[in-house]
């Protein structure tokens, strides 16, 4: 990158901190795929096993699924292996642009793109998979939520290029 004013480096920092919190993101959700039998487990275990709201008997039916599936099928968990991997392979590539947002800009255009495709994949497959409404919300938040970070900063790397561009030009003039 060409040398930047002071305006230019605080935007590149903000550009820096907000796609190292969204790539953070990616790897505590890459992380968090792969023990999902535990994790069910330790959630329905915090609510009372007579609970009867829905969230409660929803947790519990997805326990006693990933539990049954597991001792069944454990080639099944294969899947959320390779999910977890995906998240996990998705948060290298965003180091492109912690260090060059101009150069790797296509990398944040990405990331917006995925985030717009969670709310029909959650929407449509989720029903065909019988998975409750307010479920597959909560999935589509995700997609809403990712692409928030990944909008300021887009937004700022376009500031950014647009600074970059105009102290090139000025300094090619001086020459």
């Amino acid at each position: 990158m060409p040398t930047l004013d002071a305006a230019s480096r605080r935007t590149l920092l903000r550009i820096r901190v907000i796609l190292a919190l969204f790539v953070a993101g990616l790897v505590v959700s890459g992380l968090t795929a792969f023990p999902l039998e535990a994790e069910v487990r330790w959630l329905a275990g915090m609510f009372g096993s007579d609970d009867p709201s829905a969230l409660a008997r929803w947790l519990r039916t997805v326990r006693d699924g990933l539990a049954d599936t597991n001792q069944r099928y454990p080639f099944l968990a294969y899947g959320t292996d390779w999910l977890a991997f995906a998240h996990l392979v998705i948060a290298v590539v965003f180091w492109g642009p912690i260090r060059d947002p101009v150069r790797n800009v296509w990398v944040i255009h990405f990331g917006l793109i995925a985030c717009a495709a969670v709310v029909p994949l959650a929407l449509v497959a989720g029903e065909v998979r019988g998975i409750p409404l307010g479920w597959r919300l909560i999935d589509c938040s995700f997609g809403l939520f990712g692409s928030l970070p990944l909008m300021l900063a887009w937004r700022w790397t376009k500031a950014l290029e647009r600074g970059t561009a105009a102290a090139s030009d000025g300094s090619a003039r001086r020459d």
